[in-house]
């Protein structure tokens, strides 16, 4: 006769992580009482009895616990893959199973606890604090090195945990990891150099055996994710012996005697520390898929064993394979579906394909461990092997999402924020130039950026005037350039040196190539520059074979017309809507940085470049009536009335003070377009109103595109675009060449 068939074990939890140790208990004859707060949890429908309460609920756990054995005794409490070992240990006091005490559960649980105790029996962990304020964290810098990392004190999956790289950052760290605290209380500690293993261990009876050590892979930094992990481990066979023994060490200091052990485990160069150490088995795929899967010993059999009392069996590994967990993730946005899961199942080597969530479901860009679309599971003869068996699964799941759905501004400025840093752009409340973090190197103007200031004050000097006694008008937005329609007359502006002066934001290929397609998908078009180094057109000529060439080029004026000749041939390679020239840009700060000669250029040398391409051609950089005339006479097919954002000169005027003149001299001959301070569509508005055919916008599209990516980029232009459509109505203007300079007033 089965000796489980008349007990029953309770389990704390009755999520996906849990389903493997309620199926083991159910294959052992044991009677399964899953408790959780959620009665459609995966394990609630396979258990025997269910308890609705909340796994972190101790008193209510408790209370319950009792009552149900009143009629049916409890013979043991466990949990697995989820942070609930003190009411584990809360149960299992009260009711006298074998479990360690509630103390223990409790420094097992509390990051701030844990490292006190650590630290009093000697384990070796990384200098740390205890933070409940921003000034709690201030003053910790005085004895703490960065680069350091904050985390809450109470919850787990990486929920909250981000890495500091200096004092400016530590306020929007701050801020982060705050929303994922429970209690409040949050630990802020020296980052640890180096691998990490996540390390499974049993204890019993005075032993404790490692029963798995794994090869994490974390990624995305500033956060910790998870992206997956190998089993076995890879490292040195020294280094797993001292994993091994800091483990060890650290349960017993924690007090982790009876039951199972957790530990994150880094290999610094200062020796092997600990991350940190858990009362309970590992989540992540790892005690009940990769290491059963690796070696053929279940784990979740061993570890009930041991929570009814009883010596654990089996723990010789039947066989040796290669089984890994990698990451699945889907592109934030409203998930509209998913494809391939089936095909990817079924390829060789494949154990299991989980899916996190379902289309309809909102998918954020993931900071912790809880945010990931799916997890595939890998085992093979070789790590080179399950990797490629991976490779070939990722390629066949599709997650389909409507990436503008959930994106905001707020949410675009603080990331770009913290990724442009404290010395490219503040991404301040107004961009006026007025509170600038750089200058040129970097987002900034030159000077004092009087030029910069007077783009956006030149603007300002103009009032909307309404009309509202008329005829009712639908407003059309749409522009006609190059025999293109655009949605509005806003495109982006050539803005080159995503590493020069950008801070290496993104890099310079994600950075074009997220531009044009931003731009793209929502009906207008990005122009790229052919930056200051002199290879650097190759990667905007590769972004815009990406977008089957739409978009525009435009190149600096390099005293080298054959350097010139070579960007226009590879431009229309690609079929690229135009090509042109920024001649303003000839003693441009960045092209003296990099040794780049540029020149000044007459009408009879322009008509030569002009020549050079059969591509329509665009002067970037006209500021007067006689350069305007010029522009048309050298065979222009546009031209930009451009200050280069103030960064060529101080005490230019604003592109809106000299927009009037040259538009009147040139205007229906060729296109005019305008760039300079333009920060609304109401500001598009005035900038028509003043004779501009379209415009171009430089600095709000860089941290749209480094804080949003392509969502951000469509939801820029949807702002503007919105506002320009609002003005036109409120001023009776149904299509663009309706605006007139009657419906603006200098103030």
């Amino acid at each position: 006769m089965n000796k489980y068939i008349d007990k029953t074990i309770l389990i704390i939890g009755g999520g996906l992580l849990q389903v493997p140790i309620i199926d083991t208990a159910k294959s052992m004859k044991l009677h399964t009482l899953v408790a959780d707060m959620n009665p459609e949890a995966p394990g609630m429908k396979v258990a025997d009895s269910i308890m609705i309460i909340s796994t972190k609920d101790l008193e209510g756990m408790v209370r319950e616990a009792k009552r149900f054995s009143e009629n049916q005794p409890i013979h043991a409490v466990i949990t697995a893959g989820t942070d609930a070992s003190m009411t584990v240990a809360a149960v299992a006091n009260y009711l006298g199973l074998p479990g360690i005490r509630y103390v223990d559960a409790e420094a097992a649980t509390n990051k701030i606890k844990m490292r006190k105790r650590l630290k009093e029996h000697n384990v070796p962990i990384p200098n740390f604090a205890s933070i409940w304020s921003l000034q709690d964290a201030r003053d910790s810098l005085e004895y703490l090195k960065f680069p350091l990392v904050l985390k809450p004190a109470d919850n787990m999956g990486a929920r909250g945990v981000i890495k500091i790289n200096n004092r400016e950052e530590l306020q929007t760290a701050f801020k982060h990891s705050k929303k994922f605290t429970p209690s409040g209380e949050m630990i802020l500690e020296e980052y640890m150099e180096g691998p990490e293993v996540s390390v499974d261990a049993l204890a019993w009876n005075g032993n404790i055996k490692m029963t798995g050590i794994a090869d994490r892979i974390i990624e995305k930094e500033p956060y910790f994710i998870e992206m997956g992990h190998n089993m076995p481990s890879s490292l040195p066979s020294e280094v797993l012996e001292e994993v091994e023994r800091v483990m060890k060490a650290g349960m017993r200091a924690l007090g982790i005697t009876i039951g199972a052990g957790k530990g994150d485990i880094k290999v610094t160069k200062n020796g092997v520390m600990v991350g940190e150490i858990a009362a309970r088995l590992s989540g992540g795929f790892m005690s009940a898929y990769t290491y059963p899967f690796s070696t053929g010993i279940n784990l979740n059999k061993a570890a009930i064993q041991i929570s009814l009392g009883e010596e654990p069996e089996d723990l010789e590994p039947k066989f040796q394979k290669v089984s890994i967990e990698r990451a699945l993730l889907a592109n934030p946005g409203k998930l509209l579906s998913i494809s391939g899961v089936e095909q990817a199942t079924n390829l060789e080597g494949v154990n299991e394909i989980f899916l996190m969530n379902k289309p309809g479901d909102i998918i954020n860009e993931p900071t912790n461990n809880i945010e990931k679309a799916g997890h595939v599971i890998v085992t093979s003869d070789s790590l080179e092997k399950a990797e490629s068996i991976f490779q070939k699964a990722q390629a066949m799941v599709h997650f389909e999402s409507d990436d503008f759905f959930i994106i905001t501004e707020k949410a675009i400025n603080q990331r770009a924020r913290l990724k442009f840093g404290k010395e490219v752009c503040w991404v301040c409340k107004v961009c006026d130039g007025t509170n600038c973090a750089s200058g040129v190197p970097g987002m900034g103007g030159v000077g004092n950026m009087e030029t910069f200031k007077d783009n956006i004050n030149a603007l300002k000097e103009y009032f909307i005037l309404p009309r509202y006694i008329r005829d009712h008008k639908e407003v059309d937005t749409s522009f006609q350039f190059l025999n293109k329609t655009i949605r509005i007359p806003m495109m982006a502006a050539p803005m080159t040196g995503a590493i020069t002066n950008m801070n290496a934001a993104m890099d310079e290929y994600e950075y074009a190539t997220t531009i044009l397609k931003g731009c793209m998908d929502f009906g207008s078009i990005g122009w790229l520059g052919d930056g200051a180094s002199p290879e650097k057109y190759k990667i905007m000529i590769k972004a815009l074979d990406e977008v089957n060439g739409h978009g525009i080029l435009i190149c600096k004026p390099r005293m080298d017309e054959g350097m010139l000749q070579e960007r226009f041939r590879e431009a229309e390679k690609v079929n690229t809507l135009a090509v042109g020239m920024d001649i303003d840009a000839f003693n441009f700060k960045t092209m003296i940085l990099k040794n780049q000669k540029s020149v000044s250029r007459s009408v009879k040398e322009l008509e030569k470049i002009r020549k050079k391409t059969k591509l329509p051609f665009i002067l970037k950089g006209i500021m007067s009536k006689v350069d305007a005339m010029l522009a048309l006479e050298m065979g222009a097919d546009c031209i930009v009335v451009s200050n280069h954002g103030g960064r060529i000169l101080d005490d230019m005027p604003g592109t809106a003070r000299v927009i009037a003149n040259i538009s009147e001299t040139v205007k229906g001959k060729l296109s005019v377009l305008v760039d300079g301070g333009v920060r609304s569509g109401i500001d598009i508005f005035k900038m028509i109103a003043l004779g501009a055919d379209g415009v171009l916008v430089g600095r709000p599209f860089s941290i749209f595109t480094v804080g949003g990516g392509i969502a951000g980029i469509k939801l820029l232009i949807q702002q503007y675009g919105d506002a320009l459509k609002n003005t036109m109505t409120i001023t009776g203007a149904s299509k663009l060449k309706e605006i007139h300079t009657n419906m603006i007033m200098k103030k």
